[in-house]
This record gives C-alpha cells, structure tokens and sequence, in this order.
C-alpha cells in the first residue's frame, strides 16, 4: 500500500464519524476544575507536563473526554516508545476509551509528528489530537506552539501536547498542566483507579488552581479524589421489584 492509498484510506475511516457544527467545552466530570475551566476542555491547545510517568495516563483521560466517539489520533517520535513505553489499545480500553476508534501515528522525529499533526487537524471528523514529544526539540519552537494552536483553533478540535522531560517556556495554548502521581488513602481498595495532582499553571481564559483529580474507567471521566470516597459505587446492584416492597418468605 502506498502513501496515497494510506491516506485514502484514513480520510474513509474518518468519514464515518459524525461532526457536530459547534464543539461546546467537554466536561471533565471534576467539578472543580470544570468550573475553573469555564465548563470544560475546549477546542485549542493543552500542554500536559509530566512530573513523573504518570502523565501519560492524564493526557488520556483528556484525550477521552474530548474525543468522544470520533477518532482519537495519537503522534509519537519513534524514540517516544523507546524511552516511556509504547502505548497500549487495551490499556486505553481498561481506561474507557474505545480502541477500534484510536489510530497511532508514528514518526521519524519531533518535526515530523508536528508535520503529522497538521495534516491530521485539516481532516474532518477528528476527535482529538495528542502529540507526545518529550526533551526540548528545535522544531517544537514558539512559532511551530502558534501555527499548532491556530489549525487547532480553526478546526475545533482540541489538541493535547504531551511533554515528558521537557521545560515550560512561552507558548500559545490555551492551558498547561504540569501532573504528577497523587497517592491513593490507606484504607482505599479501589486500586484500579489512577490518581493525579493536576496544576492548572497556566490558563487564557481565566484563573489557575490545582486539582487532586481521580479517574472513573467505569465512566470515563475525572472526579474529585476526595469527593470519590463518599461516592455511591458503580457496580451492578439488585432492583427493586416493579410491583413495590416484598416480603422475605420464611420457610416452615
């Protein structure tokens, strides 16, 4: 298969999905944060910063929320698998995404995952968008941050630039968040759902906070890590009868 029919054939799988007129911001489930947020994630570019290995796992879990059930696209550096680890479709699964709409890209370097980003983002019908690109590469400048944000913008489509073993310097997104790995409570079982302290350090369009922000796998979604104690539990109970209360029956 050439490069032609490559991309033919990415433009009929993205064809399939629905493109609403207007991308309202995406909650992300914590109140907190959406509020801070003005609602939620909107259509532009979001810097994730890792403080350790966790950031990955956040920058899915807005990679979730924003995508929804249009594709998720997801860029790497061919050297990204090699130094964090190669991303996993039944990870994102056991995360509460959808695999069967996740396409992974990878590139030969940093300018060319950008250079993949652009062609993605005048795609129609596209979720989301992460660029992992970790260290400080020269392609990935102030004016390379701008023409990103911009195509982002146009297209409405929210783009996460995931940066591992990278500085903050000036930038045009629209928020940063610099993650790391919150400790879960002693007397708390749920193992199975990460948890982050997320700061919201830099944000256009109104005030920075910080978060100790959980994610729900069971619905996708992020909730307050302190909230999500008292929280009902998610699993499978009994119903109630229709006809109303019944009466145990006791055996004579």
């Amino acid at each position: 298969m050439n490069k032609r029919e490559k991309l033919a054939e990415l433009r009929h799988f993205v064809a399939r999905y629905h493109l609403p007129d207007m991308r309202p911001p995406v909650p992300l489930g914590h109140d907190a944060a959406d509020a801070i947020l003005g609602g939620g994630l909107r259509p532009g570019l979001h810097e994730v910063f890792a403080g350790d290995w966790a950031a990955g796992g956040f920058a899915a879990g807005l990679a979730i929320r924003a995508a929804g059930t249009r594709p998720l696209f997801w860029v790497r550096p061919d050297y990204e698998a090699l130094e964090y680890g190669a991303l996993s479709a039944q990870g994102l699964l056991e995360l509460g995404g959808h695999p069967a709409g996740l396409v992974l890209l990878r590139a030969p370097n940093a300018a060319g995952a950008l250079s993949a980003g652009a062609d993605i983002l005048s795609c129609p019908h596209v979720g989301t968008l992460v660029l992992e690109i970790g260290g400080m590469p020269r392609s990935l400048d102030l004016v390379a941050g701008r023409r990103l944000a911009l195509a982002a913008g146009e297209a409405g489509i929210a783009v996460i630039l995931l940066r591992a073993g990278a500085q903050a310097g000036p930038s045009a997104a629209q928020t940063r968040w610099q993650v790391s790995t919150a400790p879960s409570r002693a007397d708390d079982d749920d193992w199975g759902s990460p948890r982050w302290h997320a700061s919201l350090i830099r944000h256009r369009q109104g005030a920075t906070s910080d978060f100790f922000m959980q994610w729900d796998c069971d619905h996708g979604l992020f909730r307050d890590a302190e909230a999500a104690k008292y929280a009902p539990h998610p699993g499978a109970v009994v119903s109630a009868p229709a006809h109303g209360q019944t009466q145990a029956r006791i055996a004579v």
